[in-house]
């Protein structure tokens, strides 16, 4: 397997889009903003630092949203839903009064409703402060987190402050709030009328909230230049590549992981109960891998897919996660979208393409059973078959709103249990157990009494590698990887690359090249 070379710009993308899922936005919201936000701060002849952190700040400037969104589900009941409509209002005066009224509790009796408005009404200002401060201090931090500067972290805080000092949480006005901000906000602010109802829609917007949420002089270069700064093509991605200020850099190694690391941090904010989850889970299958004889690169590929499993939940409101009894049918149905969400997210991050698949699977199961695509054993791969044992485990072993966590042998008996039906593969369950610290019940065969060095040179035949392509990838002689090939060969009761080739996939352990 050949180490992925990953752009960055493509992973900072990818984190818009989960930010957009998040915010009830189609994909591609803050990407679009980025690019009007660049070319305005390139008709203010802005320095080459500020026009970096404007498209920067864009990309993020929603980020800590997630951080708050149990305290969000809290007021509003439904954080994306809220978060959404919130684009239509300005947040200040009346309007923005009654809007917090129609929402306050919403999906609650009416009873429950009146008595949340009440006690945020009673302090408005305070307990919006109090997610604000929340908002702010969190993207702030998650800036630094992926590595974008002090100058981002610096905008970030300023994210719901007002020209008009009417924001918060410290009141900051006019030109107090960084030019940064001030232009991001406007960029922001465009970007939704537009999509909808073209440059007049976004002019008429921006002229309603100048000299109140936005900059009036900002809103007057947009307004004479709208047509030139609004003009978007259909491809926002290939937009933002071209406007981002500066050169593009490729991650790979530790750099890589520290990245993908971050992005699973993020989504594990959304929950109180997920804290540390992606990276308990990437560690977890990481030894997992190692454990079942897996290679190196096998091992970083579980390890990457465990920090990223999880990107979809962001695109999932926190009513269902945090709800404490059974989910209704649509509910249901969409938390059983949030794999195929994060395919979605990383889909066009070029380098990524097997970190994906497998975060993608990772509530796939071997009798068709799981989500969202029902595939079935001949279709998971051994990667697929650990990740999804060692997600289950460490979610077992976390608490949830409808169950408390599950002490570690309450944890393995509800995974052999699945095993036994028929969901998750048994040799995978053990692993993961055995990856965990747990004693073995029985120490499950591999295909055909395979030894795991002769499962690894399988894996690479399947793959179509040269007898000297796989000494050369597992340090060892040639010979020896031709002794390796007789032996299986004669255990697995074939006599050609073919014929392994189809024993591999029909015992999950490589992924059809069809799929």
């Amino acid at each position: 397997m050949v180490a992925p070379f990953v752009s960055r710009r493509e992973v900072l993308a990818a984190l818009s889009i989960a930010i957009d899922l998040g915010l009830g936005q189609p994909m591609e919201h803050m990407l679009r903003s980025a690019v009007i936000g660049t070319r305005l701060a390139d008709l203010l002849r802005l320095t080459e630092q500020e026009r970096s952190a404007v498209f920067h700040t864009s990309l993020l400037m929603w980020i800590g949203c997630h951080a708050d969104s149990h305290e969000y589900a809290h007021w509003f009941g439904d954080d994306i839903t809220v978060r959404h409509d919130s684009f239509a209002v300005d947040w200040s005066g009346l309007p923005y009064l009654r809007f917090l009224l129609r929402n306050v509790g919403r999906g609650l009796p009416l009873g429950k409703r009146a008595q949340i408005g009440a006690t945020l009404i009673k302090d408005a200002r305070g307990n919006l402060g109090k997610l604000v401060r929340s908002h702010c201090a969190s993207a702030s931090l998650l800036a630094e987190q992926f590595g974008l500067g002090e100058e981002v972290a610096c905008a970030l805080r300023f994210a719901f402050e007002r020209w008009d000092g009417r924001g918060l949480p410290n009141g900051v006005a006019g030109t107090g709030i960084p030019i940064v901000m001030r232009v991001v906000q406007l960029a922001d602010v465009v970007e939704v009328p537009h999509r909808a109802d073209g440059v007049e829609a976004a002019i008429t917007v921006a002229r309603s909230r100048s000299g109140g949420q936005l900059d009036p002089q900002l809103v007057s270069v947009l307004a004479g230049s709208a047509r030139d700064l609004l003009g978007l093509p259909d491809d926002a991605w290939s937009a933002a590549a071209a406007a981002l200020p500066d050169p593009d850099r490729i991650v790979t190694g530790a750099e890589l992981d520290a990245l993908l690391q971050a992005l699973g941090d993020f989504v594990d904010l959304k929950c109180p109960f997920t804290l540390g989850h992606s990276r308990g889970v990437a560690d977890l299958a990481h030894a997992a891998a190692s454990c079942a004889g897996l290679g190196p690169a096998d091992a970083d590929l579980m390890r990457r897919a465990g920090y990223v499993h999880d990107l979809g939940r962001i695109g999932v409101s926190n009513h269902i996660w945090e709800k404490p009894g059974p989910l209704t049918a649509s509910e249901w149905e969409r938390a059983q979208m949030h794999p195929y969400l994060t395919g979605r997210i990383l889909r066009r991050v070029g380098g990524l393409e097997a970190v994906r698949t497998v975060a993608e699977r990772h509530h796939e199961h071997l009798d068709g059973s799981g989500y969202p695509n029902g595939l079935t054993g001949g279709a998971l791969s051994v990667n697929d078959r650990l990740l999804a044992a060692a997600v289950k485990y460490h979610s077992a072993r976390e608490p949830r709103p409808y169950r408390v966590a599950l002490d570690p042998d309450q944890a393995a008996r509800r995974l052999r249990r699945d095993a036994a039906a028929g969901q998750l593969e048994p040799t995978a369950v053990e692993t993961v157990l055995e990856a965990a610290g747990h004693r073995r019940s029985r120490r499950p065969a591999r295909p055909s009494g395979l030894t795991p060095r002769e499962s690894e040179v399988l894996i690479n035949v399947a793959r179509g590698r040269s007898n000297r392509e796989i000494a050369k990838a597992l340090g060892v002689s040639e010979k020896t990887v031709r002794n390796h090939v007789e032996h299986i060969y004669s255990k697995i009761g074939v006599t050609n690359r073919v014929g392994a080739s189809l024993f591999a996939t029909q015992h999950g352990m490589v992924i059809p090249a069809s799929l």
